[in-house]
């Protein structure tokens, strides 16, 4: 049964023929063909996983280079089950064994000779489509690959920008909701201003037949999916993944500049990405960058809100004068309150009350390093 499964999943991606459908334009799957790779993924004994949430501050650093230089990126393609919260596990797909998946670093100019594998035990045939890629589906029609199988192509970086790469197979909307989804980031030839510190987070929704909280095992729920109805919306694949009550804080210093940026994965919901006490002091709407490199001219001042749709990016930057809890969250609250979507960062100093005063009216805050 599993083979047969398994064969009828691949002849309705057109794997071992043609692979004829490839790309953010694919033509939608039939229902009994989604049925049957969410069936596939439920025969299949995946690995667990201590966790899936990526670490903010695993990024690569900034490029200090002024020559293109040519790239060997291998994405994988790793299906693995872990905890959304405490007792409630779930089958995530994703790149690298995280989400959102690891960030690809590059110059305008370069080249990417990328290979993408999809190891022998999963259970669907996977790809990756890149937003900063001139060619068919984005290079998700080159490296369409089956369990056991690697495809690779070259592509060359040529515009600059922090643009989302995914999973782009029919049923691509299940596959970015498990977890397949990240960014490459393309800098400008002179690079990005300087910063003090970077972070990186990626926001998706996550369909299931259970209810937030609803201990056990979790199975993909197709219908919800179609309602555009999550049980959970997440930053980083976790409930609260790095808030204070789980892996978090992310502690920066006070009077850094922190530069962060953010993928939307979806499938469906735009974020409303602000952070609560704080303001996007300068911020790159949909990851655009300037080509000429004046950053000065190019971007939004003290954006308290910023939309960023699914399937795009956002780059926004902070400055920190006081100490305090920064509470980034989607501002539709809701889905802070009810379905997880949460991220706190502590900065860390001294009182300035010229900025601040939280004891003005005689209420003590001592022993409180971000009061």
């Amino acid at each position: 049964m599993f083979e047969t499964t398994r064969r009828r999943a691949l002849q309705a991606l057109g794997i071992g023929g043609a692979a004829t459908v490839a790309g953010c334009s694919a033509e939608a799957p039939t229902a009994s063909e989604a049925e049957i790779q969410r069936q596939q993924v439920e025969q299949t004994s995946t690995p667990t996983a201590d966790q899936v949430a990526a670490d903010p501050t695993d990024l690569p650093d900034p490029i200090d280079r002024d020559e293109p230089t040519t790239h060997e990126v291998t994405v994988t393609a790793e299906e693995v089950t872990a905890e959304i919260e405490p007792g409630v596990t779930f089958d995530f797909m994703t790149f690298g064994g995280q989400i959102p998946g690891p960030m690809i670093r590059v110059r305008r100019g370069d080249t990417v000779d990328l290979t993408f594998e999809s190891p022998s035990g999963n259970a669907l045939p996977h790809n990756v489509d890149l937003h900063a890629v001139y060619g068919s589906g984005g290079g998700a029609v080159a490296t369409t690959a089956a369990p056991g199988e690697e495809n690779a192509m070259t592509f060359r970086a040529d515009y600059p920008g922090a643009f989302i790469y995914h999973c782009a197979v029919p049923n691509l909307d299940m596959h970015i909701s498990a977890g397949m989804f990240g960014m490459i980031l393309v800098e400008p030839e002179g690079g990005l201003p300087t910063v003090d510190r970077e972070l990186y987070f990626g926001q998706h929704e996550v369909y299931t037949d259970g209810e937030v909280g609803q201990e056990g095992k979790h199975s993909f729920d197709m219908d919800a999916m179609k309602r555009e109805d999550p049980t959970y919306v997440l930053l980083n694949g976790e409930k609260y993944a790095w808030a204070a009550a789980n892996r978090g804080p992310v502690e920066v210093q006070q009077g850094e500049r922190v530069r962060v940026f953010m993928v939307d994965g979806g499938p469906n919901y735009s974020s409303n990405f602000h952070p609560i006490g704080n303001v996007w002091k300068r911020a790159y709407r949909d990851g655009g960058l300037p080509q000429n490199g004046d950053f000065e001219a190019y971007a939004d001042r003290n954006i308290q809100t910023m939309k960023v749709p699914p399937g795009s990016c956002m780059i926004g930057e902070m400055d920190t004068p006081v100490p305090e809890r920064i509470k980034l969250v989607d501002h539709a609250l809701s889905r802070v309150a009810r379905r997880g979507m949460l991220a706190e960062i502590d900065v860390v100093g001294e009182k300035r009350e010229d900025y601040y005063d939280p004891d003005a009216h005689g209420t003590s805050h001592e022993g409180s390093k971000y009061a």
